[in-house]
């Protein structure tokens, strides 16, 4: 990843709606929410949640799918492990670094 596509991340990130609908595709998981259900879930009017998927699908953060008649979003894991190693790359000052707990996800536990 490259300062330009991790700044593009961070802001589509830097924003409380899109913040919040990440978040809870991150805890949904790959199977991911139709539009109109995240859209309830998060109090987000349709029309809004539109706007702000859009940005975080362009920033590589979250992926639509169609099915039927429904858009499924779901967060692109790849995007957001790019994004954290990213951030990350030189933790600690090179020194090894002992975190608390495993940030990056694989898809199965995302």
């Amino acid at each position: 990843m490259d300062a330009s596509t991790a700044v593009k991340a961070l802001a589509a990130l830097a924003q409380e709606s899109r913040l919040a609908i990440f978040r809870t595709l991150v805890q949904v998981g790959p199977a991911g929410l139709p539009a109109g259900k995240l859209a309830e879930q998060l109090g987000i009017a349709p029309s809004s949640l539109s706007f702000h998927t859009k940005e975080l699908v362009h920033a590589g953060l979250v992926s639509s799918r169609h099915e039927g008649r429904f858009v499924i979003y779901s967060a692109h894991v790849d995007g957001m492990n790019h994004l954290l190693s990213y951030l990350t790359e030189n933790c600690c000052g090179g020194n090894p670094c002992t975190p608390i707990r495993q940030t990056v996800c694989t898809p199965q536990q995302a």
